[in-house]
């Protein structure tokens, strides 16, 4: 098995890594004002779910064989870039529909459903598995796939408890002004204007992103 100072290392790397702000810090903490805690654990919940995929294509093989196709990088990023822009554009169109005190079951359940599709369509979260995960295998007797899944497995249940106490943070500063966005509306509308200026943002940050030329 993998060793305690493996494992420890690789938590403290980890951690670096969801301090330093990117996408899924942005994305959780975007929904979780719109939404309120509610909004922020459903995409923290949707990120775990997409970790979940890419630690089985990773620790499979399968998802080195999808990076070894170049024509795949760009087909993730085009259709992960259009996906966000269509979600800016609703929230641009309703800013009123995401407010904290309207959070649904069904709203939510779709809300963690676009963020695991946000993090599926990001072709640098295939490439980060890649390239991160296999730095911490060691050569022992215990399979490579089965390393690769446990340290997948670590990583997503840190992403999971990380951005859902990020969301539960920043729902709760929504939640205490939620009284103060009911009594002026235009709040409330730049607070949906707010959530599709950072999806479009996210957009173009994908769009802009280059091909690499080695995994």
């Amino acid at each position: 098995m993998i060793s305690t100072t493996t494992l420890l290392l690789f938590l403290g790397t980890t951690l670096a890594l969801f301090l330093s702000p990117g996408p899924n810090m942005a994305f959780v903490l975007s929904h979780a004002v719109a939404m309120g805690p509610h909004g922020g654990l459903a995409v923290a919940l949707g990120i775990g779910i997409a970790d979940v995929v890419l630690t089985v294509l990773t620790a499979t093989g399968v998802a080195g064989l999808v990076a070894a196709w170049p024509p795949s990088f760009d087909l993730l990023r085009f259709g992960g870039a259009a996906y966000l822009l269509r979600m800016a554009w609703n929230a641009w169109r309703h800013p009123g529909q995401l407010k904290v005190t309207q959070a649904g079951a069904q709203s939510l359940v779709q809300v963690c459903r676009r963020s695991a599709l946000n993090s599926l369509l990001n072709p640098k979260a295939l490439l980060f598995f890649l390239v991160f995960l296999p730095q911490f295998v060691e050569p022992s007797a215990t399979p490579v796939g089965v390393q690769l899944a446990l340290l997948g497995g670590i990583l997503t249940l840190a992403s999971v408890v990380f951005h859902g106490l990020l969301g539960l943070v920043g729902g709760r500063l929504a939640q205490a002004m939620s009284q103060r966005l009911a009594q002026h509306p235009t709040l409330a509308q730049t607070q949906g204007r707010v959530l599709a200026a950072v999806l479009a943002a996210l957009a173009f940050r994908l769009l802009l992103t280059q091909r690499p030329t080695t995994i």
